[in-house]
């Protein structure tokens, strides 16, 4: 009897020290480095597990044609990026990866938020370009953190790791998410509003947590922006549908934003014509100073990437075993 075989589609070629370490003595384990979906076509359609990264996407047509797929595992925490309906109706679980990065992304979203209020890429990107006086000035007005309200929008793990880290710079630190359980405000000492519109308008901060849905596509968009406070910041680590950058970028030209960190992009890479690419790169408009743009590294450390892996892999091999699979989410 053939040994199973474990199929790593995309992100991580080469080494597969982690994957073999756990998978070895089970499966024949086998990274394709697929660019595309189509590059899929041809060397699926036998896998008996399936782990996917981010680079690609996982269609109706690609999941019909697997012919004795247990599992796919979304390595990650977000799992847009795979038609967990049509997996569902082929009877294939679809798993994701909701722990491995928690702390990393919390960190840039605190990162990003220090570096925006604070004015550190603001003066740096100025100043290296020789733009205006040597001074401080240029960065008034700068507020005091302690007390500022960092507004999240979804408590899950990563939420909850980024509220306690703003809590502990003395923020006030407000949440909305209408599928946290109450209590979880009094057991983090944070406060709870039970609407977006409420929590726009008191934030200095906002910072998404959420995974992207229908019910989350776009929720910071120009009508959100426009409720927040005037001089707030947007910070988004989490899903690049959830924030529409071209609102950011027109926010910023009319001072309604005072700046943006984003980590990720509905497209990734984005189109040179990407509206707040296109304005971040030019030296003349007035995101080039104020937006921060990272190419979707906020999940990164090596610690972390292992842990991934490892987990992924872990899954996998629950499943080959005949145990039921972790962390299903269709």
């Amino acid at each position: 009897m053939a040994r199973p075989r474990v199929v790593v589609t995309d992100f991580i070629g080469g080494d597969l020290e982690h994957e073999l370490n756990v998978l070895g003595g089970a499966a024949h384990v086998e990274a394709l480095a697929a660019a595309s979906e189509q590059d899929l076509q041809g060397r699926i359609e036998d896998a008996d597990a399936m782990m996917v990264y981010h680079c690609i996407s996982i269609g109706a047509e690609t999941i019909e044609r697997l012919e004795r797929c247990k599992l796919i595992v979304r390595c990650g925490v977000g799992y847009d990026n795979v038609d967990g309906a049509a997996a569902r109706r082929k009877g294939i679980p679809l798993a994701n990866v909701p722990d491995y990065g928690t702390e990393e992304v919390a960190d840039s979203a605190i990162g990003m938020t220090l570096s925006l209020m604070r004015g550190i890429n603001f003066l740096n990107r100025r100043l290296q370009r020789g733009r205006g006086e040597w001074s401080y000035t240029q960065i008034r007005p700068v507020h005091r953190l302690r007390g500022r309200v960092f507004g999240i929008i979804g408590l899950g793990r990563i939420g909850t790791a980024a509220a306690l880290r703003a809590k502990a710079l003395g923020m006030d630190v407000v949440y909305y998410d209408p599928y946290v359980p109450d209590g979880r405000d009094k057991s983090l000492g944070v406060r709870r509003v039970e609407t977006l519109e409420e929590l726009l308008g008191m934030a200095h901060v906002v910072s998404p947590h959420c995974p992207l849905t229908e019910e989350t596509r776009h929720i910071i968009d120009s009508s959100a922006i426009a409720k927040m406070r005037r001089g707030g910041f947007v910070v988004n680590t989490s899903r690049g549908g959830v924030v529409d950058v071209q609102a950011v970028a027109e926010a910023i030209v009319g001072g309604q934003l005072a700046g943006a960190g984003i980590d990720v992009l509905e497209t990734e890479p984005p189109a040179d014509d990407n509206p707040l690419i296109r304005a971040w790169r030019d030296p003349e408009h007035p995101a080039h100073d104020r937006v921060i743009v990272n190419p979707h590294t906020a999940f990164y450390c090596e610690e972390g990437l292992e842990e991934m892996r490892i987990k992924g892999s872990e899954n996998c091999l629950r499943v080959l075993e005949g145990r039921p699979p972790r962390n299903v989410v269709n």
